[in-house]
């Protein structure tokens, strides 16, 4: 069966331009076009879901990363931060860096952002190959869960006590 959430390679992809100036963010050969990202959300041409992000708990799990301190002086919190589905179910922070930093710093408990599917971002790629790169990386990733879950509903159908379910202990 195949998932729903399957993307298909796109042979006539044409990738969003970048403008002098523009937010780029890269990623391994993944290149998001930022600008054109935040310009589409507020324009509201972009639904996408908003969520707080706990600060503190997200810098247990992060940590802190390479932060421009002559920058940092400059950053106010104001703006929500931009989270992306690079690959199924995980997300990573694409911009809004020095903010989570700010905000850790200042003890300040969360910070808005805006989440966006891996579906979302197909449009933001900024070359073809960073494109046709994401659909295999995206599609593989989705066959590996599929295939960890079929093979853990086959150990908890031969071994039932060791469930999640605590109604079956």
């Amino acid at each position: 069966m195949k998932n729903r959430r399957t993307l298909k390679l796109n042979k006539d992809f044409i990738p969003c331009e970048a403008y002098e100036n523009e937010e780029i963010y890269p990623n391994g050969i993944f290149h998001f076009n930022i600008s054109r990202i935040l310009e589409h959300i507020i324009s509201g041409q972009l639904i996408v879901e908003q969520e707080d992000i706990r600060i503190p708990d997200w810098f247990k799990s992060h940590g802190a990363g390479c932060i421009n301190e002559e920058h940092l002086k400059t950053v106010t919190l104001d703006k929500p931060v931009l989270v992306a589905e690079i690959s199924p179910g995980r997300f990573n922070l694409i911009d809004g860096h020095h903010r989570m930093e700010k905000a850790h710093r200042e003890k300040v408990e969360t910070v808005k952002s805006y989440k966006l599917k891996g579906e979302q971002l197909i449009p933001y790629f900024i070359a073809v190959k960073g494109y046709e790169a994401f659909v295999g990386y995206w599609n593989n990733k989705l066959s590996v869960q599929e295939s960890e879950k079929k093979a853990r509903e086959k150990f908890l159908k031969k071994y039932p006590l060791y469930s999640d379910d605590s109604s079956s202990q």
